[in-house]
């Protein structure tokens, strides 16, 4: 094989290669025998038929074409090896050149890792917002405990929105019961938006024994997008009390014995949450001034892979949630061209940072231990919801196995950034991975199961 590299910019270069036929010759073998093992020709035992008869029969076309679908990716990789090319996503092959008997010959267009020169880390300084923790976060969070341990009361008037509503709903299309569009003895917040479009409304100054009919478009079934008018009757209106704000609601809702000592308690956890969205924001400042300052090169096919990924991630959630991609553009008022540019800008930006932090591993001579790459798979399988093996195995057979390691490499060189580089707020406040650890380390206590709390 003889091969030649071209360099195309920073980040691409083109292969030309060219292999004499002899060497196809262990591609041609194998071509043959999985062909034999594939089709049944009378008179011969799948596997055992000779070479001549598949020519005849299947065509000497098609061996060839099986032959070099398979020579092409090996004969890429031996010249990625030969011309030390640090390769980055898939190549794309083209000028093929091919007949029976000669050589073959193509090029390989491949993304490669540019070169790129590091700035002093210490040199580069951030400047993020101080933290600023206001007494309304605290009665939000007061409130939003409050709100869990309210009660419900059966009032004698009509339904407002907040209140709590036992209904039953009866949807018909030009007259005919919609199958399944009955519910009797729902109960439905006035003002949440959760049931039918127009409930709300509908609802919304009625007492309890009391009825009114509404429009609303059906979203399911054999009437899916037409209109059906539905009649709802009120059961029960109940309205929400909220416990006094004191020292019992205190000792009710945490093991604080005062409203004081809880409001303190709820700051310090805001305190944490927001030391974390602050260091989050200087480390977003920290890589993009990196980024900018090494002028990092975006490689384009790589870019272009990582955009079909998430466009077909996000259209993929969408689905899950009921919803179109089409559905979504409306919503946002955006064209398909306005968002694909989007998810482009992102993942340049994030093929930039992974590239400078892989090129701060190497000069570091980062390493991931044993320990912390189980770690990651047993974290990832949790969060998968399988046995850390089954996830492993899973990962060697799409042969990924390697991108995590890669992940938990750069998550170091992430960590050595942000050792390194200065960040510090308007007011002169120096931020540190070690302050944070600190926060994390306090032991907060639990104010049951309110989601307002889980940090």
């Amino acid at each position: 094989m003889k091969s030649t590299v071209e360099t195309l910019s920073p980040t691409r270069v083109r292969l030309a290669i060219e292999v004499p036929f002899a060497e196809l010759e262990p591609s041609l073998k194998k071509a043959y025998r999985e062909i034999a093992a594939q089709v049944n020709i009378p008179g011969f035992r799948k596997g055992k038929i000779p070479a001549q008869v598949i020519d005849q029969r299947v065509g000497r076309g098609a061996v060839l074409q099986e032959a070099i679908e398979e020579a092409i990716p090996q004969q890429i990789f031996a010249a990625v090896r030969e011309h030390e090319v640090k390769l980055l996503g898939r190549p794309a092959v083209d000028n093929l050149e091919f007949e029976d008997g000669k050589p073959l010959k193509f090029t390989a267009d491949v993304d490669v890792r540019p070169e790129i020169t590091l700035p002093e880390l210490s040199a580069i300084k951030v400047e993020v917002d101080p933290l600023a923790i206001s007494d309304t976060e605290i009665d939000e969070q007061v409130d939003g405990l409050r709100q869990r341990f309210a009660t419900l009361k059966t009032v004698e008037r009509a339904a407002a929105t907040g209140d709590y509503v036992q209904l039953d709903l009866v949807a018909t299309v030009d007259g005919v019961e919609v199958e399944g569009g009955t519910a009797n003895n729902i109960s439905h917040e006035v003002g949440s938006g959760q049931l039918l479009k127009g409930l709300d409304e509908a609802v919304v100054g009625l007492a309890a024994g009391e009825e009114a009919t509404f429009t609303s478009q059906l979203v399911g079934g054999e009437f899916a997008g037409r209109d059906a008018e539905v009649k709802v009757t009120v059961r029960t209106v109940k309205e929400k009390e909220l416990p006094e704000l004191d020292d019992e609601f205190a000792g009710l809702a945490s093991e604080f014995d005062t409203l004081e000592e809880l409001r303190g308690d709820l700051k310090e956890r805001i305190t944490r949450v927001k030391k974390v969205e602050q260091l989050y924001a200087a480390r977003d400042k920290a890589l993009a001034e990196l980024v900018k300052q090494a002028n990092v090169p975006a490689p384009e096919g790589v870019v272009a892979d990582e955009v079909e990924q998430r466009k077909a991630a996000m259209v993929e959630q969408l689905d899950r949630m009921g919803a179109s991609l089409e559905e979504y553009l409306a919503a946002e008022e955006k064209t398909d061209e306005q968002i694909t540019a989007e998810l482009a800008d992102a993942a340049a930006e994030g093929v930039k940072i992974q590239l400078v932090l892989d090129t701060i591993a190497e000069a570091e001579d980062v390493q991931v231990t044993d320990d912390e790459y189980g770690h990651e798979i047993v974290h990832r399988a949790q969060r998968a919801g399988v046995a850390p093996q089954v996830y492993y195995d899973r990962l060697v057979q799409n042969g990924a196995a390697a991108a995590v390691y890669g992940d938990v490499r750069r998550g170091k060189a992430l960590a050595l950034v942000m050792e390194r580089v200065v960040m510090t707020d308007t007011d002169g406040e120096v931020l540190t991975l070690d302050s944070l650890r600190e926060g994390n380390g306090h032991e907060g206590h639990d104010h049951g199961d309110h989601e307002g709390h889980d940090h």
